[in-house]
């Protein structure tokens, strides 16, 4: 079973770039985004600046992200799909919350070039007001995966209290662990996973 890719390019790729590029894709747009990002801020780049750095049109751009906010949440629809791969991937007789933390664990585990761009990712997500709005709607999806998960392997159905309390006691963990990554540079995000999840099975 094998991850979506994550579209972000080689951080250590060149990052002089002139005229108009021989070939153009999302993870090429989301480096020269976040470069972008990190120059200017979030809110003062806008979907013409980053076409213009790619050295392609608007249309272009709108054929591989709809809005500026869906270029920092890359693939996201692609990694929602691996997420039920993985839950589904679990055998039937490990208990829900230990098959949830080793899915919810293995969901975050990067290669190591892939980590830094994942941070910036996740930094912008956290902290950026205008995509605080936008990432309800995503997290709601994640946590819909979680709780159907719950709700299968429980015989309940989705809206049942327990299937409900588990999709947003996993949510909560795993927002808690991504706050502490984001604090401290050193940190492993899959340990930081896996001792939140283990934090809820010993009763916190």
């Amino acid at each position: 079973m094998e991850r979506p890719e994550a579209g972000l390019l080689d951080p250590g790729r060149s990052r002089t770039r002139t005229g108009r590029p021989r070939a153009t894709s999302r993870g090429e747009l989301e480096r020269i985004g976040f470069e972008l990002f990190e120059s200017r801020g979030f809110d003062a780049v806008t979907v013409d600046d980053i076409a213009a750095a790619a050295g392609i049109g608007r249309r272009t751009f709108f054929r591989y992200y709809a809005t500026k906010n869906d270029l920092v949440w890359g693939d996201f629809e692609g990694q929602l799909a691996w997420l039920r791969q993985l839950l589904a991937a679990v055998p039937a007789d490990v208990p829900t919350m230990a098959a949830l933390r080793s899915a919810v664990v293995e969901f975050n585990r990067f290669d190591p070039q892939t980590v830094p761009w994942h941070r910036r990712r996740m930094d912008l997500i956290f902290h950026v007001p205008a995509l605080q709005a936008d990432s309800t709607l995503r997290y709601n999806a994640w946590r819909g995966i979680v709780t159907e998960f719950a709700a299968a392997r429980s015989g309940q159905q989705p809206t049942d209290t327990g299937p409900t309390l588990i999709g947003h006691v996993a949510l909560a963990a795993s927002a808690a662990a991504y706050e502490l990554w984001l604090r401290d540079e050193e940190a492993d995000l899959a340990e930081l996973l896996d001792a939140t999840f283990g934090r809820l099975a010993t009763g916190l």
